[in-house]
């Protein structure tokens, strides 16, 4: 069973409808796929069920239901699928940010907070000695390749349509960058080459895991009811 939730970045109601659907998929073995209208598998969704609203449920290609469904309406349109025997390990991504997202964009900021306090201290944009190396690394790889880390995973799976990997490669990259980092700039900083060989290492894995988890979003997938406006839907 495959159930995809039509949505629109302009509207108001879709994240209430993608928080029930993923509340339901976590408990349901059936694939969930959140579908942007803009993006061209929504586009070809709207055409060719003449979808005229967002949010709408389609399951197995046909429109089953459009606006804001509750958990126990959601879960009756999914009745015949089987409860999740497993954690899935692999994600759709939609409009919200996940968790560890979420996790990548904070850590970005904390580092560039903590950057700002090295040069701030310095007294310099271009601080002489140890502090310049420690600094240049909180920012491009605290800040710069955190961000990207986080932005890449969300809004790359929503362009392609592919789904990214999760736990544990999630937590295995979140784990690996936060130790490596702090490890990496501390090391430069003190001119401690083991812990900074250390700190550098484990950057490293998580960029292997980070690649190991996007270069399948990447790859080209094969192949490729008229609803009337509700309560709590938005015409397209």
């Amino acid at each position: 069973m495959k159930v995809e939730l039509l949505v629109s970045e302009w509207c108001p109601t879709c994240p209430a409808a993608e928080q029930v659907w993923r509340e339901v998929a976590a408990e349901r073995e059936f694939e969930f796929a959140v579908v942007d209208a803009a993006q061209p598998e929504g586009r070809s969704l709207v055409a060719r069920l003449h979808l005229r609203s967002v949010p709408s449920v389609v399951i197995d290609g046909v429109l089953r239901a459009v606006g804001v469904q509750t958990p126990e309406e959601a879960r009756a349109l999914v009745a015949e699928a089987p409860a999740r025997s497993r954690r899935h390990r692999a994600y759709h991504a939609g409009m919200m940010l996940s968790r560890d997202n979420r996790l990548w964009i904070v850590a970005a900021t904390a580092y560039l907070a903590a950057c700002a306090l090295i040069l701030a201290d310095a007294g310099s944009l271009l601080p002489d000695g140890t502090g310049r190396s420690a600094a240049v690394h909180l920012f491009g790889g605290g800040f710069v390749l955190f961000l990207v880390f986080g932005l890449a995973a969300h809004m790359l799976p929503r362009f392609t349509g592919n789904p990214i990997a999760m736990a544990p490669w999630t937590w295995v990259q979140l784990g690996a960058a936060n130790a490596g980092l702090p490890l990496l700039a501390i090391g430069l900083w003190l001119r401690l080459a083991t812990m900074s060989i250390v700190g550098g290492a484990l950057l490293c894995l998580a960029l292997a895991v980070f690649a190991g988890r996007i270069l399948p979003v990447l790859l080209v997938r094969s192949g490729a009811a008229r609803g009337t406006p509700e309560a709590g839907t938005e015409a397209l």
